[in-house]
This record gives C-alpha cells, sequence and structure tokens, in this order.
C-alpha cells in the first residue's frame, strides 16, 4: 500500500528520552535516516493538568500501585490523533498490557501495511480503562510476563513493524520463510566451521540437493514447530487438513 507520508510510530511515552533507542540502529535506524518511517515520542506528562504533572492516582476500590489518569491520557492521545488527522491518515490505536490479546505476526503485518501505529505505553498499576474504551484502542500484549512499563514493548512492536515497511530490508523474499510466515517456526542455521567443537553441519545442506535441502528445511520446522509451540503446530495441522 502506497502513502503520501512514510510510515509512522507515535508513541505516547512518560519517557520520550527512551525513544529511539535501539530503534535507531540497524534496519530501522537506516530507515529511520532515509525517511522510510517517521518517529515522534509524545510526553504524556505535559498534558498534566497541575504545576506538578502528575499523571496518576489512587485506584477506586483500593488496592496497590497507581493508575493513570483518563484525563490527562485522554489529551494525549487527542493531541496525536488530531496531529495526524491533519496529514489524512488514521494511525492503529494500540494499548500495551499485560491482559491485552497477543500480538501476532498477522496482526504486525496488518499494522505495517497501514499509515502507522499510535502506541500507549502503559505505566505503574495500569491506565483507567475509561479512556482506553472511549478511544477505542487495542489492548494488546507482548506475551505472558510483566515489565515494568510499556516502553520496551512499544520498541519491539515498532521494530516488528518497520521491518516490513517498503525499503527496508533489501531483499523482501528473505522474510518469506522465517518463523509463523507458513504457519511453523523457522528451520535451525548454520555456517563455517563445517565441523566445530565436534559438531558437524547437516550433511543434507552440503550436499547441493535444492530439493532435498528444501524439503530439509520443512521437516526441520515441523519438527520444532511440534517441539517448541505445540498451540502453533495444532494449528498448522488443523488448516492443512482442511486444505487436502
Amino acid at each position: 500500500m502506497t502513502h503520501s507520508f512514510p510510515w509512522a510510530a507515535q508513541i505516547l511515552t512518560l519517557f520520550p528520552s527512551m525513544f529511539p533507542g535501539p530503534l535507531g540502529y540497524s534496519l530501522a535506524g537506516a530507515a529511520l535516516k532515509k525517511g522510510l518511517w517517521s518517529l515522534k515520542a509524545v510526553d504524556i506528562r505535559d498534558f498534566a493538568r497541575d504545576k506538578q504533572g502528575a499523571v496518576d492516582d489512587a485506584p477506586y476500590g483500593g488496592g496497590p500501585g497507581m493508575v493513570m489518569r483518563p484525563d490527562v491520557v485522554a489529551a494525549a492521545i487527542d493531541w496525536a490523533l488530531d496531529e495526524e488527522g491533519r496529514k489524512g491518515r488514521e494511525l492503529a490505536r494500540i494499548c500495551l498490557t499485560p491482559r491485552g490479546e497477543p500480538i501476532t505476526q498477522d496482526r504486525v503485518k496488518r499494522w505495517a501495511a497501514g499509515p502507522g501505529i499510535m502506541v500507549l505505553c502503559g505505566r505503574f498499576e495500569g491506565i483507567d480503562q475509561r479512556v482506553v474504551e472511549a478511544r477505542g484502542l487495542h489492548e494488546v500484549s507482548v506475551g505472558d510476563f510483566v515489565m515494568s512499563s510499556g516502553e520496551p514493548a512499544a520498541i519491539a512492536l515498532t521494530d516488528a513493524c518497520i521491518r516490513l515497511c517498503p525499503g527496508v530490508i533489501g531483499n523482501p523474499d528473505g522474510t518469506a520463510e522465517e518463523s509463523f510466515e507458513q504457519g511453523l517456526l523457522e528451520y535451525p542455521h548454520y555456517t563455517r566451521p563445517q565441523l566445530w567443537q565436534g559438531k558437524a553441519v547437516p550433511a543434507t545442506l552440503l550436499s547441493g540437493n535444492h530439493e532435498g535441502i528444501k524439503n530439509w528445511r520443512h521437516r526441520e520446522a515441523e519438527r520444532v514447530t511440534q517441539e517448541r509451540r505445540p498451540d502453533m503446530w495444532q494449528r498448522y495441522q488443523s488448516f492443512n487438513s482442511r486444505a487436502v
């Protein structure tokens, strides 16, 4: 899909100095310098209602921790959306939280194919649910674990999207056999030296038989998926049984 503006990442955060961070290096960093994508870290504290810059308050119902205020967060979201709206584009609205739906490669593909993402990074005990619902945020998670804030997850999500944007990876076909692309995890890789600490490269990979190598890689992808991700293996088998 072609856009009049580069793919955009709007990150709503309490720690804007964390960006671009790792996104300023390697493929993402080179693409950022080339203007293949744009990044804006929006400081949520700029929208605080008092001089102290308070963005959180105690949770109703009691309990530990603090909750990010809906009025402050909504003001930051509205500013970010208005800025993108003036450019005539609607970014995907994402809220990172451990209680969200799992981020999958299919979701990443959809976000990468659009004009960009607006990501709200959580902090403290969480975000007032009213603003999540009122602003139509899609709650997603990078995995079944908890971090101290949403910024590392935002970096991971943004990087996953950027590498799928046109021109970022030199050979787009290189992603065709990656994990999740065929419903399987990727096969193992080997390089020189041919013999290392008594372990040899599988003979098939040295044979020069392209069809044999292709079949070996597919079998290995199936084996690894079955061993490590039985949930993926079940979906893969179910899909293939319907396709027969």
